[in-house]
């Protein structure tokens, strides 16, 4: 369902709140990593600067669980605001109460706040009326640019819309738009490539997906579960014994809707999933006593890139391996080039695989890369988002 965006209504000489998702990764010297979520709200924060409004900017960082913690504080992600923006941001005290309420008052037309750490207070994972109305004091207008925490029922994102008119940000919509015209109108052929560690943290999406594309490709540590459905030996990988049924019914209905289900030919082993450990390509059907699936085989990778290549429209969600060590990522890059280099609509779901496509530089080259792992998993598996229901 479309949502009104900061567009549709007046914003001139009012207070806005803006959710974010400023959730950066941090070197242990406190400064910023990777500033591509603040980058990616930028759009919004302009617009609104240039529409005259008075902009409240609100984030969590990290999991301070209720309390005040000192590396967790949101200063380091004012500074770089202020940067990328060009102009000074306010980097507040607090995210409620009498010093923020003044602070805020004071603000003049196209100026900047940013919120302390929402997630100093308990009340925020809680989604406490109390918090949420005291957040919904400080503006006129809510606005949801986070897409990355949307799946959460949280005050900033959930409580605050009671209390104020609640609309989407541009990357909210941004989102919204690239994943759901990708379920709802794909262009066929069809495929999802599917990874990750398990079977069970996939479930919804394979359920929904299954009935959508026209091709499954599977990859990640949950190939075992895969290959030992069907009686073969995985070593010592990890397989999810409860889901062996589910795959069976799941494998059955791929069948029975013409959907290519492709599992790989060969794998990487590895005696343990850890730099130092050499790789073996086998056969998935041999895999040693003792090793480990920890990526994709050449033959798999090439049949899995000749699928790819038929395709308009590919959704991925989760790597092929252990991306993170350089001797199990083959599988994962090289995936990554075949989509940047298609002619096609390409939509990388968030968390890992998203970060593994920007490591690459190939961002860019993707039709949309999700900001948010967690939401766009869920996304995908065709569940509502209690953050974008309520806009």
């Amino acid at each position: 369902m479309p949502k009104r965006t900061v567009e549709d209504i007046d914003v001139a000489d009012k207070r806005v709140l803006v959710r974010v998702d400023f959730n950066v990764p941090l070197n242990p010297d406190g400064t910023i990593s990777d500033d591509s979520r603040i980058q990616a709200c930028l759009p919004t924060i302009n617009y609104l600067i240039e529409k005259h409004a008075r902009v409240i900017v609100c984030s969590h960082l990290g999991r301070p669980k209720g309390k005040v913690v000192e590396g967790l504080k949101l200063a380091p992600v004012a500074k770089r605001l202020s940067e990328l923006l060009g102009k000074p941001v306010e980097a507040a005290t607090d995210c409620i109460g009498p010093d923020v309420e003044a602070a805020v008052a004071s603000l003049q037309d196209g100026e900047v706040i940013l919120l302390e750490n929402l997630r100093f207070y308990a009340e925020e994972e809680a989604n406490d009326r109390d918090f949420a109305r005291a957040l919904a004091r400080l503006a006129d207008v809510y606005v949801d640019d986070a897409f990355g925490a949307s799946h959460r029922a949280h005050a900033s994102v959930v409580g605050v819309a009671e209390y104020l008119p609640a609309v989407a940000g541009f990357l909210m919509e941004k989102e919204l738009k690239a994943l759901s015209s990708t379920l709802e109108n794909p262009r066929r052929p069809f495929a999802a490539i599917i990874g990750g560690a398990k079977v069970a943290g996939k479930l919804g999406i394979l359920e929904n997906i299954i009935g959508k594309v026209d091709a499954l490709l599977i990859g990640g540590g949950m190939v075992a579960t895969f290959l030992k459905s069907k009686g073969h030996e995985v070593g010592a990988s990890m397989v999810e014994d409860d889901k062996l049924d589910y795959i069976e019914q799941l494998t059955s209905r791929a069948k029975s809707l013409g959907v290519r289900l492709l599992l790989p030919q060969d794998v990487i082993v590895a005696e343990k999933l850890e730099a130092g450990f050499s790789p073996r390509v086998v056969p998935a059907e041999e895999i040693p006593a003792g090793w480990v699936i920890a990526d994709i085989g050449p033959r798999t990778i090439e049949e899995f890139s000749r699928e790819l290549k038929k395709c308009r429209t590919v959704v991925w969600n989760g790597p092929m391996g252990m991306f993170e060590i350089p001797q199990f990522a083959q599988g994962t890059c090289t995936l990554a080039k075949v989509l940047a280099d298609l002619e096609a609509t390409t939509v990388v779901g968030g968390g890992s695989t998203a970060e593994a496509v920007v490591e690459m530089g190939l961002a860019d080259k993707m039709s949309h890369v999700s900001t948010g792992g967690g939401a766009s998993l869920k996304f995908l598996e065709g569940k509502v988002l209690p953050g974008v229901a309520v806009l």
